[in-house]
């Protein structure tokens, strides 16, 4: 089959797959299967689909075959392919043949899917029912993925389109997956402005110390426009990192290094025991982190709390400690989501504000419309660090702080607004442009924000205030009295009904 297929199409029958679990299995459980599920119809479409071109080149040599796919992006073994189970789609061991299937791919993929399949269980009488129950289950799933709109074979899709798909379902499943405090997942506009803000070049290291399934990460590198860079990042859940894995697959970026670690207690992306330095470091970490380890924070051995060390009921300031110190200093740029009380609390988070502030590296505040994120309708800001802003830095010179009131420029939605492109085009514009704009944009010096208390709540330095238009009291008059007459006609009319029912 070689016609193509649409992106929605796509979408909407990897969206009814997951039928096959809803009200059976919780969705932060069940989304692991499908997006497994369709990473291995993806691999599976795209062996089989090389496996015919070489046919034609080569004819039925099979062994030479599968050496030149071999060099290629990934081995598919013989037996562990999505059609292989979908054969034995009946059988009382499927679960247990999926998984062997998984394993067999991971081992024969070492350096770019090693440890991906370690958490997902496709036997688990825990996430998947009984015996009986879980084989139904499972034959259902195999069936869904072997319709005809989900044949994902290359001549049929581009990689973008696999890996949207990837993207919409993690946003779908975001509003019941991401229910733990803190944990938002960033919609893609948000994702797209960071990236922009950020402003990523050829050459560049680009990390996410907070990556999730790496959305953020490869919206970071798109702009870029070529293969000229490098993605690292960190994640701290087991079973999201191995999504964020496969997502980099899906997109073809097989060299990135994704570490499973806790970034603030044990980050892994080390080089001679420091901290590795990046050009770009962007991240949406979860908002007030409670519990984060403020209690080792004063003995960090790579001594990123030097500031002061964030309260330990809100990590914001200890994410953004540890990615300002990964920045290459002198040159490093930073684009954080943040909760807006970052800009604004006191005590220890006060100090360690005023100090980001003194050593000149606070570039942007940038504050967005409420209800972009489907797990929380609370608006959040953007903060951009430059640390070519340092002295000896090309930006030693910039001393005022951009501040960009966005929040009243959005697409509303039913159940979540939108940042349009018109939207996301005017806010980098705005800020590479560090242009003022009456009411939405202000460049504030460092003594105003001094006199400020180093508080950068947004509303103190851009003036949204709209005057009501004056009351034109003649006119209001005229209205009241043209209203009068019409009640008076409406009710002698009233009246004259009500004579005639009484006859």
């Amino acid at each position: 089959m070689s016609t193509t297929i649409e992106q929605k199409d796509i979408n909407n029958a990897a969206w009814a797959a997951c039928d096959t679990f809803r009200g059976v299995v919780d969705p932060a459980q069940y989304k692991d299967y499908i997006l497994v599920m369709l990473f291995l119809k993806y691999i599976s479409d795209v062996w089989k689909d090389h496996y015919a071109e070489y046919t034609k080149k080569f004819g039925t040599d099979d062994a030479r075959i599968r050496r030149k796919l071999e060099r290629e992006r990934f081995v598919l073994p013989e037996g562990s392919s999505f059609y292989d189970l979908y054969e034995k789609r009946n059988e009382a061991n499927i679960g247990e043949r999926i998984n062997m299937a998984l394993d067999s791919i991971e081992e024969t993929n070492k350096a770019k899917l090693d440890g991906v399949f370690r958490n997902i269980d496709f036997n688990s009488e825990a996430n998947m029912g009984r015996t009986k129950d879980r084989n139904r289950r499972l034959k259902m799933l195999l069936e869904d993925f072997n319709k005809p709109q989900l044949d994902m074979s290359p001549s049929r899709v581009t990689e973008d389109v696999i890996g949207h798909t990837y993207l919409y379902l993690m946003e779908r499943f975001a509003t019941d997956a991401g229910k733990k405090a803190g944990e938002f997942y960033p919609p893609f506009q948000v994702s797209q402005l960071v990236a922009r803000l950020a402003n990523p070049q050829p050459g560049d290291r680009i990390c996410d110390p907070a990556c999730g399934s790496s959305t953020l990460l490869i919206e970071a590198a798109r702009p870029v426009g070529d293969r000229h860079f490098a993605l690292f990042g960190m994640e701290v859940n087991g079973a999201t990192w191995a999504l964020a894995r496969m997502n980099m697959f899906l997109h073809n970026f097989d060299s990135a290094r994704i570490e499973w670690c806790n970034t603030l207690t044990s980050p892994a992306l080390v080089e001679n025991d420091r901290l590795m330095k990046f050009n770009v470091v962007v991240a949406n970490p979860p908002f007030s982190l409670d519990k984060w380890g403020a209690e080792e924070a004063d003995n960090d051995r790579y001594n990123r709390f030097w500031r002061g060390v964030p309260p330990k009921s809100k990590g914001d300031f200890a994410f953004i400690s540890h990615m300002i110190e990964s920045a290459v200093e002198k040159e490093g740029r930073v684009a954080v989501v943040v909760p807006h009380g970052v800009l604004f609390r006191g005590a220890a988070e006060g100090r360690i504000r005023q100090a980001l502030i003194k050593e000149n590296l606070l570039d942007a505040v940038i504050g967005l419309p409420g209800n972009l994120f489907q797990t929380t309708s609370i608006p959040v800001a953007v903060l951009v660090f430059d640390r070519s802003r340092e002295k000896g830095g090309k930006n030693q010179s910039r001393k005022d702080v951009l501040f960009i009131d966005a929040s009243r420029e959005f697409k509303p939605g039913k159940n979540q607004n939108t940042l349009s492109e018109e939207h996301l085009d005017k806010i980098v514009s705005t800020y590479r442009d560090r242009e003022v704009k009456e009411k939405y944009s202000y460049l504030a010096a460092f003594d105003e924000i001094a006199e400020n208390d180093f508080n950068l709540n947004i509303p103190r330095y851009v003036d949204t205030f709209e005057e009501e238009a004056e009351i034109d009291i003649d006119a209001v008059q005229k209205e009241i009295d043209d209203l009068e007459v019409e009640l008076t006609d409406v009710r002698e009319q009233m009246a004259e009904k009500l004579k005639e029912i009484q006859r």
